[in-house]
């Protein structure tokens, strides 16, 4: 009887509690209040509401736990479990620099019949068997241009400005070929890089801009929508085998139910924070978009010839523009 009650507690102790809790640790570059923030802080809300609390989602923002090509190594390696990354992709896996091409994406609703014909089935299997698991995609936003030389309003008026952009060849490429002198840098660099005058400009979507405060040391806002960026939400694929199935599941569902919501308030801030940043004192012009579109030419041809299937993807992004 001893020996049997023995083997029962034995069994006890070494099985799992059923009120064991799993976290995961998800970080991002975005400041509070911007898009990326409420996208993560929201899925966190979700999941603890599916799991029961279960699975908990911890939210690490404002880069820190380190820039986006510190968080993607650190998510490749397992010592993070999550990460948001936008235009950092296109460096880790070529293939993602489709969305770097500029005026690819028209709206929200083109990109959902992007991701559905070619994220899912092209990228997300490429970024997989490079670490990552991409389990949902989620938004960056349309990018705009601010800086503090003068409006710009065709692509040679970026002639001479210093712009600070993400960490993507393509997106560089593309500046150059405007005629600006970019250069990549760390989001959480930009801020004091712009006041200081080692950069005159940047460019991101309006919820960076104005959660990032660049409004205060900035005095043009140029609407170009250049490039719409989505982002992704990543997982490490250790973090991601460790799970059980049931977790894993509910976890994806969160995910992927968190895109409304992601894709709702980008709209909604997109009209709301150009009201605010023209309130803060920055001169607001649109840009000569045909102009911008004529001179990134040779920017989708090169990505058409150096990619791998690179004009194919390109070919069926564009035409699924054309379709309702």
């Amino acid at each position: 009887m001893k020996t049997l009650l023995a083997a029962v507690l034995l069994l006890c102790a070494a099985a799992p509690s059923a009120s064991a809790q799993t976290e995961l640790k998800l970080g991002h570059v975005g400041s509070p209040g911007s898009l990326f923030a409420l996208s993560a802080d929201e899925f966190a809300r979700r999941v603890k509401e599916k799991t029961k609390g279960k699975v908990v989602v911890t939210v690490f923002g404002s880069s820190q736990l380190g820039d986006d090509t510190e968080m993607m190594q650190k998510v490749k390696l397992g010592t993070l479990d999550m990460t948001l990354p936008s235009t950092v992709m296109s460096s880790l896996v070529p293939a993602y620099g489709l969305f770097e091409m500029p005026y690819l994406v028209r709206d929200r609703d083109h990109m959902k019949r992007i991701e559905k014909e070619i994220v899912w089935p092209t990228l997300a299997p490429l970024a997989e068997k490079s670490g990552y698991k991409v389990i949902a995609v989620w938004e960056n936003g349309f990018r705009q241009i601010t800086n503090n030389a003068h409006p710009i309003k065709v692509p040679e008026d970026l002639r001479g400005i210093k712009l600070r952009v993400p960490k993507g060849k393509w997106r560089i490429k593309m500046f150059q070929a405007y005629g600006a002198s970019p250069s990549a840098m760390g989001f959480s660099e930009v801020f004091v890089a712009l006041q200081t005058g080692v950069m005159d400009g940047e460019e991101n979507p309006l919820t960076q801009i104005y959660t990032a405060k660049f409004q205060e040391v900035q005095k043009f806002l140029s609407m170009t929508e250049h490039v719409y960026t989505p982002a992704y939400l990543v997982v490490s694929v250790r973090k991601w085998a460790s799970l059980p199935a049931d977790q894993r599941k509910a976890v994806e569902e969160a995910a992927k139910e968190t895109q409304p919501f992601v894709y709702e308030n980008g709209a909604k801030m997109d009209k709301e924070l150009l009201g605010k940043i023209k309130e803060a004192g920055l001169k607001v012009n649109e840009a000569d978009k045909a102009a911008c579109q004529k001179a990134s030419k040779p920017v989708y041809d090169e990505f058409g010839k150096e990619v791998p299937n690179g004009k194919e993807m390109i070919d069926k992004a564009l035409a699924l523009g054309q379709s309702k």
